[in-house]
């Protein structure tokens, strides 16, 4: 009876992190499918629609590596709560935003919340997971992600069409807040300790203070060249999420509708593309797949760019987005591959520094481009070009044996 009640509370507790990841990406990505509505009936601009998406990330890369150590110390139950609820009451404000200043405001308290939901979340789901099941917990977890910017493709158009863009914020804020409150009454931080004598817990390896750490990694040549890679993929990738769904909209002439399934098929490539080339990884390396997503990245910016018809518009959508679901992990991988184990923790949380600042720099820019010329195939084609920079960054390390150091 206790087994079967302990195991009915693990499904709990990762039910509760796949809705977390789930609903913040659905939030997140959401933003580019609201904004073909969001625009005219705000009056803003692109780079003013640019500088509201950079908001939420300027608060999730702050806070994002403090709400991650605090999970480890802290109650990580009324954390991932907390946060989850401000991300879903910074999300229903949107619905009232009449202005750049408001959106910015309410979309940096939504960033504020998305911070906890996902180290802390992963972290407290491999705690609730064995060893041995491991990968296929976090795969599981991981798979909200996918599954959230599927839901803002195919169902925010639905509800925006039926009721408006605002009740479409509502609606998601509702949802984050609904989510708070299963993941406070059934997230538990650490799984009961087994009954009887309990062996003592063997002395963890002794690690190098962070400052040396730290030092260590800045002098490697390998260490900057793929956190200035993942800082441009990470720009390039921002870029579609940020300005497709308008872009199909005002330049090309299509429906709403079909326009915001074009985040559709890149949640569902996404989905296809992480077990596949996650898989092959295992095989030919991490960096080589790496290099493959950012091809597919740069090839399918371009593609979006300079559709001629709606089959290559969206041929390009998938594979861009084959590209964009697999290259995340590769790149947490590769933090093992080519650096000690001990210290891939601060070497992801480096990286997601550079992950942070293209993510933030990304829309303005694009944005502000798309002004300047009058068209956003130009912000594709910096993508394009972006990704294709990040490439050749990943050259040197390529050409380097994947030997930890």
């Amino acid at each position: 009876m206790l087994h079967w009640n302990m195991g009915r509370r693990v499904l709990a507790v990762l039910v509760a992190c796949f809705l977390t990841v789930f609903v913040s990406y659905s939030i997140r990505y959401g933003y580019g499918v609201f904004l073909p509505e969001m625009l005219p009936a705000l009056g803003i601009s692109k780079t003013g629609a640019g500088v509201i998406f950079s908001s939420y990330f300027i608060a999730y890369t702050v806070l994002s590596p403090i709400l991650g150590l605090m999970g480890d110390r802290y109650d990580a139950r009324v954390i991932i709560s907390l946060f989850t609820a401000i991300l879903g009451i910074g999300t229903f404000l949107m619905a009232y935003a009449s202005s750049v200043a408001e959106a910015s405001l309410y979309f940096t308290l939504a960033g504020v919340g998305a911070a906890a939901c996902w180290a802390p979340v992963m972290a407290l789901a491999q705690r609730w997971s064995s060893d041995r099941r491991r990968g296929m917990t976090l795969s599981f977890i991981d798979t909200g992600s996918g599954l959230g910017i599927i839901c803002s493709g195919a169902v925010v158009p639905l509800v925006v069409k039926a009721c408006g863009w605002g009740a479409g914020w509502q609606i998601l804020g509702a949802l984050g807040l609904l989510v708070a409150v299963i993941n406070f009454t059934v997230i538990r931080n650490r799984p009961a300790l087994p009954a009887g004598p309990i062996p003592p817990a063997p002395e963890p390896p002794a690690l190098e203070p962070l400052k040396k750490i730290y030092a260590k990694l800045l002098r490697d040549t390998r260490f900057w060249y793929i956190g200035l890679a993942y800082m441009l993929v990470s720009f390039s990738i921002i870029i579609p999420f940020t300005f497709l769904s308008t872009y199909a909209v005002e330049e090309l002439a299509f429906s709403y509708t079909t326009a915001a399934s074009l985040i559709t098929v890149i949640g569902v490539a996404a989905l296809a593309g992480k077990p596949l080339l996650g898989l092959l990884s295992d095989r030919v390396g991490r960096v080589r797949i790496i290099m493959l997503c950012t091809l597919l990245i740069t090839l399918g910016s371009l593609g979006i760019a300079y559709a001629p018809d709606l089959p290559v518009l969206f041929a390009s959508a998938a594979v861009f987005g084959v590209g964009e679901g697999a290259i995340w992990p590769m790149y947490a991988a590769a933090a093992s591959d080519y650096f000690s184990k001990k210290i891939a923790g601060s070497v992801v949380g480096l990286w997601t520094l550079y992950l942070g600042i293209g993510s933030l720099l990304s829309p303005i820019i694009a944005g502000w481009l798309a002004d300047t010329t009058s068209t956003l195939t130009w912000s594709f084609v910096l993508a394009a070009a972006a990704a294709g920079a990040s490439l050749l960054l990943l050259l040197p390390v390529w050409r380097q044996p994947a030997n930890p150091v």
